[in-house]
């Protein structure tokens, strides 16, 4: 659904993207990840027919982002950093203008719109003015106005901006849905626990180029080494540590537990679980112990910046 090849803008000297690649396939969503200045922003502004490249191309849909400009915009809806609302109007006339520019018909607005502030939660503030909403309802109305026209690409940048929890659990809900929809959605986030809950792929960009991609595990794999799981015993472990060392790589050990890294815990897991059981040992859980993106995201971008 998105496809880009060697993507590159340059503003007279400076090289803001230079030579992005991206495949993003229809149903999926992938976050781009990276400090401020990396290119991000830029990158999307290409992707959605804003910006010129200055060489290297794009598809949105099979539509080229330069040649076929005008439909590529009606396909995508964009949500960006600054929403441009318009503090003297109400939630419908906002909507309703925007549906008109779209080229919506007006009964699909209404409908479109009923629907969406309800899912939302805005439907009894449908009557103020947006200057009295608060910084998390002109969020969720920016996303609602995105959605309006049921675009094939989204593009979120900083969708859960200065949201409350059960609002940033509306709009997690609705990125879910709408994948499941076979939605594209393409994220910007600083938030990594966000990106990690929601994208199917990870992209982090630095100084305009892609330095890293792939799903996150795959990502905690190659630059986090190994899969990290704990075992729990209900008695100590005694004599039973030793010989758990010497058939794993174990990492910590602690009275009635043990900590050990596997790339094959298919093969791993059970045998150990079959050999305690042979050994008598009651044992209480074995889980992976959790690894966050945060990690991957820092690890890459301070490697890159040393190099």
């Amino acid at each position: 659904m998105i496809v880009a090849h060697q993507l590159t803008k340059q503003f007279d000297s400076f090289a803001a993207v230079q030579g992005i690649s991206l495949e993003v396939p229809a149903g999926s969503v992938l976050a781009l990840l990276g400090p401020n200045g990396a290119g991000k922003t830029t990158t999307i502004r290409m992707l959605t027919s804003i910006l010129k490249p200055t060489t290297g191309w794009a598809r949105i849909a099979g539509l080229d982002v330069v040649e076929q400009a005008e439909e590529v915009r009606r396909r995508v809806g964009v949500l960006t950093e600054h929403h441009g609302l318009y503090a003297r109007m109400r939630s419908e006339e906002y909507l309703r203008f925007f549906g008109e520019l779209y080229g919506l018909e007006r009964d699909v607005i209404r409908r479109r719109s009923a629907q969406l502030l309800e899912q939302f939660g805005l439907a009894d503030a449908r009557t103020k003015r947006l200057g009295e909403y608060s910084k998390g309802m002109r969020q969720k109305l920016a996303l609602i106005r995105v959605m309006l026209h049921d675009p094939d690409v989204l593009v979120l940048d900083e969708p859960t901006s200065a949201m409350d929890p059960v609002s940033v659990r509306a709009v997690r809900d609705a990125i879910a849905a709408l994948r499941a929809e076979r939605r594209t959605i393409l994220l910007c986030t600083h938030n990594l626990h966000e990106a990690e809950g929601l994208a199917d792929q990870i992209a982090i960009i630095r100084r305009g180029k892609i330095i890293e991609r792939g799903t996150p595990p795959e990502l905690k794999r190659k630059l986090l080494g190994p899969t990290v799981f704990e075992l729990q015993l209900a008695a100590p472990l005694n004599g039973l540590a030793a010989t758990l060392a010497q058939r794993l790589d174990v990492i910590g050990v602690g009275e009635t537990w043990l900590r050990y890294r596997t790339d094959a815990p298919e093969r791993d897991n059970p045998t150990t679980i079959a050999w305690l059981a042979e050994q008598g040992a009651p044992v209480l859980g074995l889980a992976e112990v959790g690894r966050s993106l945060e990690e991957v995201y820092l690890q890459v971008v301070e490697a890159n910046d040393a190099s």
